[in-house]
């Protein structure tokens, strides 16, 4: 692979419909490095381990519900160590940086990498970046070692720190380059991916032996192609203390209305699946799905209906949803944070104030309670559940870094771990698709109107649906393969 070909799909045909969307190896564009014995071989820990080694052509497939005459379809490299690698133990020098919002299990990915990086495979020199990409050229490192990080993952945040925007390739890869750096893991949100993507390509171009692997992480669960993110199960379950909270509060007072707003700037995963979860919820709204406030099926005669009915209601809304209800000449519309992306008006306090404003005007007694637990849920550590997800993860990436992989990130993929190029996270988000069964069940449980008209209905069903419905999920939906440039053969 040439350095103007480096960002192009490697894209690998079999038969029967097979296609594996590969991912860049260091050999590409620099061959004939040496490979050596894994070390993990004469590992105590993997003597009981009946096959060391991923079959270097065992793959993943995107989709898992097919039809018996339909092609077998995309597929993803699995993850995991290899009978070759591409570094030895003292050559070593890796990095770690976080970057973007927090989110639970943060410090456990810096500890199982450094953990990983030592007890596997050896390696002593583990660099932590202090504070984002500009940490990069802007602050002190962090020298990492299993001492270190031990107890971290039994914190919330990240012991690096961590920043929005601050990506400057020139000087990043220049201080990758002073430090002699050659592993770089890089734990952020699709636009920290994007950048790690930039990094890879100015490597490639100089011709670095640097392996660049991103782990990635969104509260929010927006990554495409992979099953979820880490730290979102972890968001459901803090959330359902919230949830609960305004059920308590509504309960115990005449009309009592408790709101709760959720994160999801985009996407509502957390808002759907905490409602799913808690049982609580009368009603729940996010950025996928459109409502409208007054009129016949609006929502203001939907919380009059349930008021009456059972003398309370709890309302989650998730942070995106109703902004184009909102002014649309609020300064906000416009503004954007240092990752880009567009700061929004609270629009849980914006509905609270709306529905008090609602039931002022009809003078029926209404006591609403606004709660948003946003950074408390933000802050916490990781949930059992998240903490094994945070292993596999971190492991897998470290595997694939020493397997000479780069210009990918660590992820699970129908239950399996995999590695995906990065043009595949960052190609566009992941949304909860409205006509799918999951906000179907949603529907059924909250019992709420889905403030949709016929022509809203037809409208969303045009759109590419997701092959597996029962997931909620549209990454796993049908995906154009991009444009082959050239054939990749082994």
């Amino acid at each position: 692979m040439s350095t103007v070909e480096s960002s192009k799909p490697k894209i690998i045909n079999g038969s029967s419909g097979y296609v594996l969307e590969d991912v860049p190896h260091l050999t590409d564009y620099l061959p004939g490095l040496p490979t050596y014995p894994n070390p993990l071989q004469d590992n105590p820990a993997y003597s009981v381990v009946k096959q060391y080694f991923v079959d270097a052509d065992d793959s993943v497939p995107q989709k898992i519900v097919v039809h018996k005459d339909g092609p077998r379809g995309i597929h993803f490299r699995r993850a995991g160590p290899r009978q070759k690698v591409y570094f030895e133990s003292d050559e070593v020098h890796a990095c770690i940086v976080t970057c973007g919002g927090l989110c639970p299990g943060l410090n456990t990915v810096i500890r199982e990498i450094v953990s990983s990086l030592s007890y596997m495979y050896g390696v002593k020199r583990v660099l932590g970046i202090d504070g984002g990409y500009r940490g990069f050229y802007a602050k002190n490192t962090v020298p990492l070692d299993s001492k270190v990080v031990n107890d971290i993952h039994k914190r919330g945040g990240t012991i690096l720190g961590t920043s929005r925007g601050g990506h400057d390739t020139t000087k990043i890869v220049d201080s990758i380059q002073d430090r002699g750096i050659n592993q770089v893991y890089i734990i952020g949100g699709d636009g920290t991916q994007r950048g790690a993507s930039v990094i890879f390509e100015e490597i490639v171009r100089r011709g670095l032996k640097v392996a660049v692997i991103g782990v990635p992480k969104t509260i929010d669960n927006d990554i495409p192609v992979i099953d979820r993110s880490f730290g979102f199960d972890t968001a459901v379950e803090e959330a359902q203390r919230a949830i609960n909270a305004a059920h308590v509060e509504a309960e115990s007072i005449e009309n009592g209305i408790g709101v709760v707003k959720l994160m999801g700037r985009y996407s509502g995963f957390i808002a759907m699946y905490a409602t799913l979860a808690s049982r609580d919820v009368d009603c729940c709204l996010i950025p996928e799905s459109p409502f409208y406030l007054e009129g016949e099926g609006g929502l203001f005669e939907y919380i009059e209906k349930r008021l009456k009915e059972s003398g309370h209601m709890v309302l989650v809304i998730a942070e995106g949803a109703g902004q184009d209800l909102m002014s649309k000449s609020m300064e906000s519309m416009t503004l954007k944070d240092a990752s880009g992306n567009k700061l929004l008006k609270d629009v849980g306090l914006w509905l609270s104030q709306s529905i008090k404003d609602y039931f002022n005007q009809k003078k029926m007694v209404m006591n609403l309670k606004y709660i948003d637990p946003t950074y408390m849920i933000r802050a916490v550590p990781s949930n059992a559940s998240d903490n094994v997800y945070c292993t596999l993860l971190a492991q897998s990436a470290v595997h694939g870094a020493m397997a000479g992989y780069t210009g990918y990130v660590s992820g699970l993929v129908n239950g399996r771990q995999t590695y995906i190029p990065f043009y595949r996270i960052t190609e566009k988000q992941n949304h909860v698709v409205i006509t799918d069964r999951m906000w179907a069940r949603l529907l059924s449980s909250t019992n709420q109107p889905s403030f949709l008209s016929p022509k809203d209905v037809a409208d969303d069903k045009e759109k590419p649906m997701s092959a597996l419905l029962d997931d909620g999920n549209s990454s796993n939906g049908p995906v154009d393969v991009p444009p082959v440039t050239k054939e990749v053969t082994k």
